[in-house]
């Protein structure tokens, strides 16, 4: 998400945003809470539209410690981790119909991007706090001792996570991906971020760069800053400024990164040092906000979070071109590769003007030899596409609420949704955690596929026959 006209700017307004301060803390984790009531109702009644091949099968509301906009997931196991502009919430789905909140970190710092590796978690603060602590007070942008980065958690005792340390990088992170290492012994986290200023003594311009931060997995408290490639050595487009988001695919070895006002694929062969192989532009893209490859590598899918995810932009109005996913196929050579615009998709049904809709997170529904993906478009709700011919997608489901309200913008709905182990998990910046089954013939095999871990942003490879990703 990159702005909202009904909540502070999470680049701009967020330097000096004051946040949620809990009141005497000092202890590294700032308040560990358990519900003592923590899922959802016995009896669920949807208020939902769906397709007929869509059933939206619960939905666990947010609770007051964790009041503020819910924003990413990511998956371990039987667990779900949902991140929070307070902190995050591990929630238990080893029954997907009946999820149970587990546990609660209060721990404030921006939208709170979360990223997971089996005992770690990772977790962007992109609002400056005072120091690394959970319950550090905000601070202005301008103080240079004020704190942005990745927190790093032991999350091993899903009851009661462990502050482990954190690493400060410039301009805070606003996103985070897990890129896994080839020696066992270190994994990476490439950190996006933007929006820098001359008045910002930790976010200097151009910023046209990502830090990699390397973590010795004997060792997470030791995790450091080991680079800060500079993406766009001759300057971006027009305000790129960093990147928004970056996908890696390991086992191809590829990344694609979506850069404000530019698309770039990268060479991750060295996961510590990444390369750009290409840039593409797109005179309809505002903002390019996130990327995912189909499981063969040969297509690209991008995002335009067109006003920031805060504007009304899936109407007639707008059209069908923007605030849009583009579609790319991946040509050329390995060694020099190229992206090709095949298409665009954006959602078919058009919404209200007081409801915030933009193309924003999804994942692949992993049915091998398939283009199938499900994706978040805040109030538009959750769109089930069919991209097998890139020129044409075309929307095959859909979960689809009634506006927060009939008579003003309110910010709202589907932050992300993602395929995992069966089921699609929606996280709503208001209204909590939503569970969805998938009844369609087309997605029966991917219920097969079994992941034992899942970060969105940091892709497995399926493959054909096979009942795991891998």
């Amino acid at each position: 998400m990159a702005s909202s006209p009904s909540a502070p700017n999470p680049r701009n307004a967020r330097r000096g945003l004051a946040g949620l301060t809990l009141a005497g803390a000092a202890a590294l984790v700032a308040g560990l809470l358990v519900p003592a009531t923590a899922s959802a109702d016995d009896t669920f009644v949807s208020d939902a539209d769906t397709s007929s091949n869509v059933t939206h099968v619960t939905n666990v509301p947010k609770t007051e410690v964790m009041s503020d906009f819910n924003s990413d997931l990511a998956f371990t196991g039987d667990y779900a981790i949902g991140g929070n502009y307070n902190g995050f919430v591990i929630y238990d789905i080893s029954d997907p119909e009946s999820p149970q909140v587990v546990s609660e970190v209060l721990c404030p710092g921006g939208q709170g991007d979360v990223s997971v590796s089996g005992d770690l978690l990772y977790f962007s603060v992109d609002y400056p706090r005072a120091g690394t602590e959970c319950g550090a007070p905000s601070v202005p942008t301008t103080d240079p001792n004020g704190f942005e980065g990745i927190r790093i958690f032991d999350i091993s005792d899903k009851a009661n996570p462990q502050y482990v340390s954190a690493v400060r990088t410039d301009c805070g992170s606003h996103t985070n991906t897990l890129v896994p290492g080839k020696d066992g012994e270190h994994e990476y986290v490439y950190v996006s971020s933007y929006s820098p200023s001359a008045r910002f003594p930790n976010c200097q311009p151009p910023h046209d760069k990502i830090s990699v931060i390397e973590i010795p997995l004997d060792d997470p408290a030791a995790a450091k800053v080991i680079d800060t490639p500079v993406l766009f050595p001759e300057g971006g487009n027009t305000n790129t400024a960093g990147c928004h988001d970056i996908t890696v695919y390991p086992k191809r070895d590829i990344a694609a990164g979506a850069c404000m006002g530019d698309g770039i694929l990268m060479d991750i062969s060295d996961p510590a040092a990444p390369v750009v192989t290409d840039v593409v532009r797109d005179t309809n893209f505002a903002f390019w906000h996130s990327a995912t490859f189909t499981n063969d590598a040969k297509t690209v899918l991008f995002t335009d979070e067109l006003g920031g995810g805060g504007g009304a932009t899936c109407n007639e109005r707008i059209g069908s071109e923007r605030g849009a996913n583009a579609i790319y196929q991946v040509g050329g050579t390995k060694d020099a590769p190229e992206l090709g615009f095949e298409g665009y998709y954006k959602l078919p049904r058009h919404q209200a003007d007081t409801e915030n809709c933009v193309a924003h997170n999804g994942s692949l529904i992993p049915v091998p030899g398939r283009d199938y993906f499900v994706q978040s478009w805040y109030q538009g709700g959750v769109s089930v596409i069919d991209f097998n011919d890139p020129k044409n997608a075309q929307e095959i489901g859909y979960f689809d609420r009634a506006p927060i309200n009939e008579d003003r913008l309110v910010l709202g709905g589907s932050w992300s949704a993602y395929y995992y182990n069966g089921y699609v998990y929606s996280s709503d910046i208001t209204r909590g955690l939503d569970v969805l089954k998938l009844e369609d013939p087309r997605f029966r095999v991917a219920e097969q596929v079994h992941m034992d871990e899942f970060n969105p942003q940091s892709q497995p490879e399926y493959k054909p026959g096979r009942g795991n990703g891998r």
